[in-house]
C-alpha cells in the first residue's frame, strides 16, 4: 500500500520539459497536508531533496535546480505538482513525493522515473 501516487514522469530531450504530479491514492487516509515536498534518487546517489511547499505556499528548492523548477500545490484537492524546464541529463532520476501532515506524519510515493537524454 502506497499512500501517494506520482504521474508524469518518462521520457525528454535535453531542454525539454516535464510536470509532474502526486496526490493521495484512492482510499488513503490523508486530509489537511501541511507540506508537499519532492525529492530524487538515481542507483548511484542518495535521496535527494528537490523542492517543498508548504501550507501558506512558501517554496523552498536544491540550489541544482533554482531558477528551472517551479513547486506549486493544490490544497482543495491535496495535490503536489512539480515543473520542470531546462532539463539536464543530470536530472535523470526516479523522483518521490512526501506529505507531511500536522502531526508529523509523512506519506510518501513510489516514485516515477525521470530520463532525459537523447
Amino acid at each position: 500500500q502506497v499512500p501517494l501516487v506520482e504521474s508524469g514522469g518518462g521520457l525528454v530531450l535535453p531542454g525539454g520539459s516535464l510536470r509532474l504530479s502526486c496526490a493521495p491514492a484512492p482510499g488513503a487516509n490523508i486530509y489537511a497536508v501541511f507540506g508537499m515536498f519532492w525529492y530524487r534518487q538515481t542507483p548511484t546517489k542518495t535521496r535527494e531533496f528537490v523542492a517543498s511547499i508548504t501550507n501558506d505556499y512558501s517554496t523552498n528548492y536544491a540550489r541544482f535546480v533554482e531558477g528551472r523548477f517551479t513547486v506549486s500545490r493544490d490544497s482543495a484537492s491535496n495535490t503536489a505538482y512539480l515543473q520542470m524546464n531546462s532539463l539536464e541529463p543530470e536530472d535523470t532520476a526516479v523522483y518521490y513525493c512526501k506529505f507531511r501532515d500536522y502531526a508529523d506524519q509523512d506519506w510518501w510515493g513510489q516514485g516515477t522515473q525521470v530520463t532525459v537524454s537523447s
